[in-house]
């Protein structure tokens, strides 16, 4: 009965412990602010400031392939030797990466 107790706990604290993980990558600390996906360009840049770097990547079709959308990289750092690179698709941020400056 003890065993069993204490495998659901630890089951349950692992699946918590994933789960802040997948949340934790969906998101930017730039100072005492969060940026999340699907924050509009301007909102990045009030939270962020300016970007080291901006690199217009190219385009991609929207839904239904009716408008296309430019897409361009951010470049933030670095910060403790990362780079944080985030990617703009039709004026939304998508995606946030961290890379290990080289």
């Amino acid at each position: 009965m003890i065993k069993r107790s204490l495998s659901i706990i630890t089951f349950t604290t692992l699946a918590a412990g994933l789960l802040s993980s997948n949340a934790l990558a969906d998101t930017l600390r730039c100072g005492s602010a969060l940026v999340s996906l699907g924050d509009r360009p301007f909102e990045v840049e009030r939270k962020c400031g300016a970007p080291v770097h901006r690199d217009p990547v190219g385009y991609t079709l929207g839904s239904y392939d009716r408008r296309e959308y430019m897409i361009e990289e951010w470049v933030y750092g670095p910060s403790n030797g990362m780079l944080s690179i985030l990617r703009f698709e039709g004026n939304r941020l998508t995606a946030i990466e961290r890379r290990r400056e080289r």
